[in-house]
């Protein structure tokens, strides 16, 4: 199906945790929104892929989004370089052919994170060219955005996710595999504690959106960067008087 805005995470939990408010908002807005997994998460150290699959679409119901899909890419060798991974994300923008792309930010701990935001940039751009050997008819998203983690880069836009909140909230922990510290494996034995499991990271996530929303005086926020410069193309947008302006 065709998609108003397509949101890349690494692994099932990785939109939610970064950009779930902007994708749940564009929903409750009436726009097409999906989201593309490029992995199962089956490196990670707790949840199998096929309960992390079940979480994401409980994940996805709460946030609205049209369509969630799982690219099949390998957990901890996603690669910028693979022209075959690169092959597959390019289709999926071709499919679907979203106006707005959104990506994991370029410099975070996480390899896979790293390595996702460089080739979601390049599928974006060969998307278009109609040369490159993918699935579908060229198109290249108007806008690319990359949400930002855990780093010390400012943002260059920041979205009020105040109205959604909850349910960004809820859908993060949808994934309670990763969240919970008494969740447990096959077998019946608890899985191993992570950074997600430690007793401050939610505080910690609300904290960073609080931070976020500080800046524009919003009680919570989600922070973007981009490439290039956006485009005024109505004056008015800078007098706040066209609707959606600041």
């Amino acid at each position: 199906m065709t998609l108003d805005a397509l949101f890349f995470g690494a692994h099932p939990d990785d939109v939610e945790l970064t950009s779930g408010g902007l994708a749940a908002l564009l929903a409750s807005h009436g726009h097409a929104v999906g989201i593309a997994d490029l992995t199962r998460g089956e490196a990670g150290s707790r949840g199998t892929p096929e309960v992390r699959a079940r979480e994401a679409a409980d994940a996805a119901k709460l946030l609205g989004v049209a369509e969630r899909m799982n690219l099949g890419l390998p957990d901890l060798g996603i690669d910028r370089s693979d022209h075959v991974q690169l092959r597959v994300v390019a289709g999926a923008i071709r499919t679907h052919r979203p106006s707005l792309v959104v990506a994991p930010q370029h410099d975070d701990a996480h390899p896979d994170h790293v390595e996702a935001a460089h080739l979601v940039a390049r599928a974006c751009y060969v998307s278009g060219l109609a040369r490159f050997d993918a699935p579908g008819e060229p198109h290249r998203p108007a806008r690319v955005l990359f949400a930002l983690y855990r780093t010390d880069r400012p943002p260059q836009l920041v979205v009020d996710v105040s109205p959604v909140w909850e349910r960004r909230a809820a859908a993060l922990a949808a994934h309670r595999s990763q969240l919970d510290p008494e969740a447990l494996e096959p077998g019946g034995r608890v899985a191993p504690a992570t950074y997600l499991t430690h007793p401050d990271f939610r505080g910690e996530v609300e904290a960073r959106a609080r931070s976020f929303g500080a800046l524009i005086g919003a009680r919570y926020g989600e922070g973007y960067r981009m490439r290039g410069p956006v485009a005024i193309h109505d004056a008015r947008v800078l007098l706040g008087a066209v609707e959606g302006a600041a």
